[in-house]
């Protein structure tokens, strides 16, 4: 009867319009701390991702929080390159550990797994899903404040293992100026529908140059559309990221914590408000 519910779904066979659908989420490993989850994710590859995960966790350590990076895009792992990370990852049967960038950053990649760097990772998706799923269970991240996932691009099995499996409180999507990126990003926005996730900011990569000789600001991709596709959708918050040099050239070197990233503090602002997702 309904006057004496106990709210224990568990231990009630009733099939009750207030049962809840039993949460997928997996733990993370025992001696893990992660207050936040954020995912970065894209409709198509190529529109710098993975750069803006860098440069968004770079940001949130240059504010005091204690970060950490997964690079979940297995077959494509660009993330310790920028960071001039090479130790390699190690672990014994307590836990996988997490390998420090200069600044003290935690991540975990598979580029930190393999012997070569650029040996290919020949794999299933649901081999590929499965280590993602390791990095959150067997990793041990320690007194995390805001745990970024660079994310494969698309809507395929690692995103849809992440967003059922991970606590995550929010996504950034990353897009570029190009006309077929609404549709690419209304993708993205619809399977973060699907699963229940805010779409907290869109960074649109590429989106201008500065001519170094005027200063004139030009739109070498086409016209920007990040703020009209971030209003139709109910995006929060928006950054444009310039065409600039100088971000290439330290990612190539491995020096990426040293850009200062402040494009993103609106993007950042509206992750800092996120909270954390637990069923």
């Amino acid at each position: 009867m309904a006057g004496s519910c106990s709210h224990n779904c568990s231990s009630c066979s009733s099939n009750c319009s207030s049962r809840k659908q039993e949460s997928m989420l997996k733990a993370p490993h025992k001696k893990s701390s992660v207050k936040k989850v954020i995912g970065v994710v894209s409709g198509k590859g190529g529109v710098g991702k993975s750069l803006t995960t860098s440069l968004l966790a770079s940001y949130a350590q240059k504010q005091g929080l204690s970060v950490g990076i997964m690079d979940a895009d297995i077959t494509g792992p660009s993330i310790p390159h920028m960071f001039g990370v090479t130790e390699r990852i190690t672990g014994d049967e307590k836990g996988i550990n997490t390998v420090l960038s200069p600044s003290g950053m935690q991540m975990v990649s598979m580029n930190l797994l393999l012997d070569e760097e650029t040996s290919p990772v020949i794999w299933r998706g649901m081999v590929i899903s499965g280590t993602v799923m390791q990095f959150w269970t067997d990793v041990i991240w320690k007194d995390v404040d805001l745990l970024f996932i660079d994310m494969p691009p698309g809507t395929g099995d690692v995103p849809l293992t992440v967003f059922q499996s991970i606590p995550i409180a929010g996504i950034v999507i990353v897009t570029t100026p190009q006309d077929l990126v609404k549709m690419v990003v209304e993708k993205a926005v619809n399977m973060a529908k699907m699963m229940h996730i805010p779409v907290l900011g869109l960074v649109e990569n590429m989106s201008y140059l500065t001519c170094p000789d005027c200063g004139k600001r030009m739109e070498i991709f086409g016209h920007s559309k990040a703020r009209e596709i971030a209003a139709e959708y109910g995006i929060p918050s928006v950054a444009q990221m310039p065409l600039d040099p100088q971000i290439s050239k330290l990612a190539d070197e491995g020096r990426i914590e040293d850009y200062d990233g402040a494009a993103l503090s609106e993007v950042f602002k509206e992750i800092e408000k996120a909270e954390r997702k637990d069923g």
